[in-house]
C-alpha cells in the first residue's frame, strides 16, 4: 500500500514537472492572466464551468476570485455555472444535458467576459455547446483540458493542455493552474494597495 501511495504522489509531481518544462505553457498562462486582468479592469467577469470533479474546480476557482486568495482585497466577479440546481434541472429537463452551460452563459455572459471551460477530455458535449455560445457572444474563452485537447482545442482562444491522459492527474494540475491565475490576477490588481 505504501508503494502505491508513493507512486500516486510521484505521478502527480511528474505531470506538473512536464507541464513546467515547456516554456510555451508559462507564456500561455501569462497571456490568460492578461486576458482576465483586462476583463476585470473593464468591469467584466469570469464565468467557469465543468462536469463532475471539474464542476468542483469551477466552483473552487470562482470562490477564490470572489472571496480572496493571499490577502484581503475587493471581491472580483466570478460565476461558476455549475451550482444552481434549479437552473441545471430546468435546462436539463427542457432542453437536454448538453445545453446546461450554454443557456446559463447566454443569460449571464456579455462581450468582454472570460469563460473558463474545464474538460479533462476536451470533448464534453455541454462544454462544447457552451463554447459555441461564448463565441457568438464575444466572450473570450479559455479551455483547461488534457493531453490531446480534444475538440475543445480548436474552439477556444486559449487552450491549456495538461500533459497526461489520466483524469486525476489532469484535474490536479487544473486546480494548480486555477490557483496560479487567481494569485497572479490578485497580485497584479491589488498587491501595492492592499497587501500589508
Amino acid at each position: 500500500m505504501r508503494d502505491y501511495i508513493e507512486s500516486q504522489l510521484r505521478e502527480s509531481i511528474a505531470v506538473k514537472e512536464r507541464f513546467l518544462s515547456d516554456p510555451a505553457n508559462l507564456d500561455l498562462l501569462e497571456r490568460i492572466a492578461q486576458e482576465i486582468l483586462a476583463a476585470y479592469r473593464a468591469g467584466k467577469k469570469t464565468i467557469i464551468a465543468g462536469n463532475g470533479g471539474s464542476a468542483a474546480d469551477a466552483q473552487h476557482i470562482a470562490a477564490e476570485f470572489v472571496s480572496r486568495f493571499y490577502f484581503d482585497r475587493p471581491a472580483l466577479p466570478s460565476i461558476a455555472i455549475t451550482t444552481d440546481t434549479s437552473a441545471l434541472t430546468a435546462i436539463g429537463n427542457d432542453y437536454g444535458f448538453e445545453y446546461l452551460f450554454a443557456r446559463q452563459l447566454e443569460a449571464n455572459g456579455v462581450a468582454g467576459d472570460v469563460y473558463i471551460a474545464i474538460s479533462t477530455s476536451g470533448n464534453s458535449k455541454n462544454i462544447l455547446r457552451s463554447l459555441e455560445s461564448a463565441k457568438r457572444l464575444g466572450i473570450k474563452t479559455v479551455g483547461l483540458t488534457g493531453q490531446t485537447g480534444g475538440k475543445m482545442k480548436e474552439m477556444v482562444d486559449y487552450c491549456v493542455c495538461v500533459p497526461s491522459t489520466e483524469t486525476p492527474r489532469i484535474q490536479e494540475t487544473h486546480i494548480l493552474i486555477g490557483h496560479i491565475l487567481c494569485a497572479t490576477v490578485e497580485k497584479e490588481l491589488f498587491e501595492k494597495e492592499y497587501r500589508k
